[in-house]
């Protein structure tokens, strides 16, 4: 398999971020099996902190990857060997791919829903999906735009919609007004009434009646570019 362009694999760190784009897997979701916050890798990449990762880190990627420690800057006495089989169950190895529709939930003025035949997926591990109780089957990612809910989601955020239906309770959800589809933190206000309201203080609340609005699904988990 050819290597990215401009990559040196000599360097640890651009090793193992060629190795997370030769299998198509993000820094954030490396993060996460590791058991890191989802910016840890990336810090690690691009601003050298930590200076070297902790040997069970290493390790884990190591063998994820089935590379050698030494490549991701282990000593070679102790590198992993790839021949030997991965610690976690064949289940718990298994990613699920979760579909990205080409809708905008906005953030702003309101977006239209259209076309929503998926154009590409982001890839979970079941046992993450497990551990947060979150269905598969019931998941799928769209696009933020618009700005009323910076600083908690900026425009261009990817963010995952739980669409398993469950009792209502306040939180940030994706709703549909009319053909609208708008991401907005919820709110009860008894009587039948909701109010859509937005992290930017530049933008006032909203009050609807219930029966106006669809709630399409929690929003659980967002990823966005530095």
């Amino acid at each position: 398999m050819m290597r990215p362009h401009g990559i040196n694999s000599s360097d640890p760190r651009q090793r193992l971020l060629a190795l997370s784009q030769e299998r198509g897997t993000s820094l954030s979701a490396l993060s996460r099996l590791i058991g890191r916050n989802e910016t840890y890798l990336q810090q690690f990449i691009r601003k050298g902190s930590p200076k070297h990762l902790l040997e069970s880190d290493r390790r884990t990627l190591a063998e994820f990857f089935g590379v050698a420690e030494s490549e991701i800057g282990g000593p070679e006495e102790i590198s992993y060997n790839p021949s030997v089989k991965l610690p976690l169950s064949a289940q718990d190895q298994e990613w699920i791919m979760v579909p990205r529709l080409p809708l905008g939930a906005s953030a702003g003025p309101g977006s239209v829903s259209s076309n929503e035949l998926p154009f590409g997926n982001f890839g979970f591990s079941r046992r993450w999906l497990r551990e947060q109780g979150l269905e598969a089957a019931q998941l799928s990612a769209i696009r933020v735009e618009g700005d009323s809910m910076e600083p908690l989601l900026r425009a261009g955020d990817e963010i995952l919609v739980d669409r398993a239906p469950r009792p209502f309770r306040d939180g940030v959800h994706v709703v549909r007004l009319g053909d609208t589809l708008v991401v907005k933190r919820v709110a009860a206000l008894g009587a039948g009434r909701l109010s859509l309201l937005s992290q930017n203080m530049a933008y006032p609340p909203v009050e609807v009646g219930a029966d106006e609005v669809e709630i399409i699904g929690r929003v659980v988990w967002k990823s966005g570019r530095l």
